[in-house]
């Protein structure tokens, strides 16, 4: 089943702002994870395999406690994310211990990726629909295309909104389907008048339509985007390698290379509700979540 894609899963910086192992909470009524719902709904959706990018100094438990579950499912992989896998010619600085972000943790699965993939937060949960977004796109042929073709499942920001405090969305534009920047909003959250407010980088307040797209980083790329990720991650270091807490992203790499010409990202808007556990009084609006959808039937209970 090498046509059907790869689920990458970016863990590496599990448990910085939380405390713990994020992906080891229980959110379901039979101590489910959200990683757990995650790869269940990628193994339904048609994915053939899931790479896990950990630290090496948790993996024996993450592999006894997450991945031994999925083992007679899914084909399961890892990776591990060194500060200190990098092109020849480049050293760690002295003094850096901040891993190199998000474009770097995908390249530490570059040995394990064969097929076409996604790639997700570990700890997030992103919803039965987006996972059959990503896979549709990612198995279906459009060999007439000159440029290479990525995807960005979007969501409607009233879907990803907190209870528990404002939030920071990437907020997409959109031309004919196609991603053409991602402009980030600070501090947005709902008023009392029920309309959503954020602050913009220029620190102006403004109104926000509860319909615009936003992105979670759920992304979908052909292993060919591999090549243009090292590419970008080179000039990287080159312009900001010596820095202690410089780090590259996924969307600046996307950016670069769509106004490059080379790749059109297209956005693949999700119905589905976004969930996030960043604070631990996040943790309660989940767990009822993710109750309401299995009394809808979209989850079994137990999970497996």
């Amino acid at each position: 089943m090498v046509n059907s894609p790869a689920l990458v899963v970016l863990a590496a910086g599990m448990g910085s702002r939380y405390g713990g192992l994020k992906q080891m909470d229980p959110m379901g009524p039979n101590g489910e994870t959200v990683l757990d719902y995650s790869v269940f709904d990628a193994i339904r959706a048609g994915f053939s395999k899931v790479i896990f990018v950990i630290r090496e100094d948790f993996a024996e438990a993450f592999q006894n406690t997450v991945g031994a579950k999925f083992a007679d499912q899914i084909e399961v992989a890892y990776a591990f994310q060194k500060l200190d896998d990098l092109p020849e010619a480049y050293a760690v600085p002295e003094g850096r211990e901040k891993p190199w972000g998000t474009s770097h943790a995908i390249l530490a699965a570059r040995y394990e990726i064969d097929r076409p993939f996604a790639v997700i937060n570990a700890d997030d949960f992103y919803g039965t629909n987006a996972y059959q977004k990503a896979a549709n796109f990612l198995t279906t042929e459009h060999s007439n295309s000159t440029k290479a073709r990525y995807a960005l499942v979007g969501y409607q920001i009233v879907n990803t909104l907190s209870d528990h405090g404002a939030v920071n969305r990437g907020i997409c534009q959109i031309e004919n389907g196609l991603l053409k920047g991602v402009e980030e909003v600070v501090e947005i959250a709902r008023k009392d008048d029920s309309q959503i407010e954020g602050r913009g980088l220029d620190g102006n307040a403004c109104l926000v339509d509860e319909n615009v797209v936003v992105s979670m980083n759920l992304w979908a790329f052909p292993v060919s985007f591999l090549t243009e990720l090292m590419d970008h991650f080179i000039k990287f270091l080159a312009e900001r390698g010596t820095e202690s807490k410089s780090e590259c992203y996924i969307p600046t790499v996307v950016d670069d290379l769509v106004n490059g010409g080379i790749a059109d990202c297209h956005v693949l808007e999700t119905s589905s509700s976004w969930f996030g556990v960043t604070y631990p009084e996040d943790k309660p609006h989940v767990v009822q979540s993710i109750a309401v959808l299995i009394q809808n039937g979209d989850y079994p209970t137990p999970l497996a």
